[in-house]
């Protein structure tokens, strides 16, 4: 999750906490963590908002460094996947692999959307024994 808000920080430009807990579909306190650890290590900072209540994230040089080394892995992987499959095969994996992404973000959103198996109040009514 880390690499995704390091991503959305400074590939897609993204620089508020609100906006990345929407956009990856998580709370905003566990954006703060990321972002938390992101900060200990050098790879974003903190700066002053618009107004006292929010901050704006800036990428460090060195998280610059690390999306670099991740894109560069990310090509390696499409290399060596491209040695065993046919051009055909990659255009089938591609499609499948969309697919699946967009199915699965689907999920992530109704399951957002929908409440939590733990809180007592979206619990299924239990029947009694008459119906």
């Amino acid at each position: 999750m880390q690499l995704l808000v390091l991503k959305n920080i400074g590939i897609h430009g993204i620089h508020s906490q609100a906006v990345i807990a929407e956009r990856l579909l998580i709370d905003a306190p566990a954006v703060s963590r990321l972002v938390d650890r992101l900060e200990e290590d050098g790879l974003v900072e903190r700066r002053a908002g618009e107004n006292r209540r929010c901050v704006r994230l800036e990428i460090t040089d060195a998280g610059r460094q690390e999306i670099r080394a991740l894109e560069r892995a990310a090509e390696w992987v499409d290399v060596q996947a491209r040695a065993f499959l046919s051009p055909p095969e990659v255009v089938e994996l591609s499609r499948l692999l969309e697919k699946l992404q967009t199915g699965l973000c689907q999920l992530l959103g109704t399951e957002a959307a929908a409440p939590r198996k733990d809180d007592p109040a979206s619990a299924p009514a239990t029947r009694n024994e008459d119906g």
